[in-house]
């Protein structure tokens, strides 16, 4: 792992939310008219919700940037001082990065039947996602605790206390998500229309489903670096 590569991260993430911004600025169940005329579709202002994601996905990104960098320098300087041992990661990290691959599909094929209208698919898409993500969240602690069982806990080894720093903080942003995404299964069970539930709840999910996908390829980013190093 060379300080340009890490850099190079940093700037795939900055260019991952430039593409974010591009995308949030899409309402693709919305379409232009022969005069130019929005109905209900295209291109449109950006609304107080996409600029507020818009804003922090930016500050997220240049905090896992940061975390990269100190990573890189941390493991050079160990490495020079030969404190830094390279961490056997648990195995179990593969099962959940494919159960939190999983739920990232899931979100988008809730995007899918919210964009088309379809109530029961979205409910049932929906709480495929979160499930799936909560389900990656408690591997994730039992990845630590195969880690302690292992005796990395307590060893003086710089690599363990960035494994636990960098999990809990992914983590935790996952469980921001994870409050999001119940208040709008919760909006789908009120009591309006079929129609007006989903139309209700079309940005959110939408919006949803950008949060999981970037947190999904902002783990496979760590999981990559803390394999290679």
């Amino acid at each position: 792992m060379t300080l340009t590569t890490a850099y190079a991260a940093l700037g795939a993430g900055i260019g991952l939310w430039a593409f974010l911004v591009t995308r949030l600025r899409a309402r693709p169940w919305q379409t232009k008219d022969a005069t130019g005329a929005l109905h209900e579709g295209g291109e449109t202002q950006l609304t107080p919700q996409r600029i507020g994601l818009f804003m922090f996905l930016g500050v997220v990104t240049s905090l896992f940037g940061l975390f990269i960098t100190a990573y890189h320098m941390r493991m050079m300087d160990g490495m020079g001082h030969g404190d830094w041992v390279h961490l056997p990661l648990p195995r179990l990290l593969w099962i959940n990065s494919a159960v939190l691959m999983l739920g990232s599909v899931a979100m988008q094929w809730a995007k899918g039947a919210a964009e088309r209208g379809e109530l029961g698919a979205l409910r049932a898409r929906l709480l495929a996602g979160g499930l799936l993500t909560g389900a990656f969240l408690v591997l994730q602690l039992a990845a630590w605790r195969e880690l302690a069982a292992s005796g990395f806990l307590m060893a003086a080894n710089p690599a363990v206390a960035f494994f636990y720093v960098l999990t809990a903080v992914h983590g935790l942003h996952l469980v921001g998500g994870l409050a999001v995404w119940g208040y709008t299964l919760k909006r789908l069970g009120g009591a309006a229309p079929p129609a007006t539930r989903v139309k209700d709840v079309r940005e959110a999910v939408a919006l949803c489903t950008l949060y999981w996908h970037y947190l999904m390829i902002v783990w496979l980013v760590l999981f990559g670096l803390m394999l290679s190093t």
